[in-house]
């Protein structure tokens, strides 16, 4: 372990950009407890970063469930000691035409996208404090700059998630860095969750020229490598070959 490694939680680490950001970090030499709700995943990823010298541990978690995170951030501080940084990343993204009247399905994403952001800070930020310093890397989309068709609901859960990162950023000036990473079309499962045909279908062309989840992996392990007094506010990450 190198003097600049960290304690880092993740959510939604089972897969996609969660789960490329746990191995970018633990090569890093950082030390992960990772959550998400399938812990078969999470066993088998823990496992691999064992097996390439890292240090992992993995708890099951749902970021809806605020007493669980409060649960998942404890459980670092537990085993480490502290909590230096929380990778808030877990998303679903069910699109649909707002005609479509999907609401469980809107309920769903607020419930994840934002609510679960929040708890993630509510949960680890007085750690934060107390401690002297952390840094909260909360993943939003191209969608929090941007609304498209049968995205109107999914974009404005990363609205405020874009929001919510700038508030607490102005709020934390000196002792807790904030950083917003907002990928463009990225290889993961998120589209699997989609309902609606023509949906489905428009997001399986849009995915032609999708970046793999390593591309935003290194865009997080670049904003948590820097150093305590250098903040990095806000990373979009497009492919090169799309315009979103």
């Amino acid at each position: 372990m190198t003097d600049t490694a960290k304690v880092v939680a993740i959510t939604g680490a089972s897969s996609g950009i969660g789960a490329a950001a746990a191995r970018r970090l633990a090569a890093d030499g950082h030390r992960l407890l990772l959550g998400a709700r399938r812990t078969d995943r999470l066993e088998a990823l823990t496992g691999d970063i064992a097996a390439a010298g890292g240090t992992a541990e993995f708890r099951r978690l749902d970021v809806t469930d605020a007493a669980d995170v409060r649960d998942f951030v404890a459980a670092a501080r537990e085993r480490y000691g502290r909590v230096d940084v929380v990778v808030n990343n877990a998303g679903v993204m069910p699109l649909s035409p707002l005609e479509a009247l999907q609401t469980e399905e809107w309920d769903r994403m607020i419930d994840v996208n934002v609510r679960g952001v929040l708890h993630g800070i509510a949960a680890a930020l007085p750690a934060m404090r107390a401690q002297g310093g952390g840094h909260f890397v909360n993943i939003a989309s191209v969608g929090a700059y941007e609304v498209s068709p049968t995205a109107a609901v999914y974009c404005a859960t990363k609205f405020a998630v874009r929001a919510i990162s700038e508030g607490l950023r102005q709020e934390s000036a000196g002792t807790v860095r904030v950083t917003l990473v907002s990928p463009g079309v990225t290889e993961s499962e998120l589209a699997d969750g989609i309902s609606d045909p023509a949906a489905r279908e428009a997001m399986r062309t849009y995915r032609a020229v999708a970046l793999p989840a390593s591309a935003i992996a290194e865009a997080i392990a670049y904003a948590v490598a820097q150093p305590a007094e250098v903040d990095v506010n806000e990373i979009v990450v497009r492919p090169a070959a799309g315009a979103r």
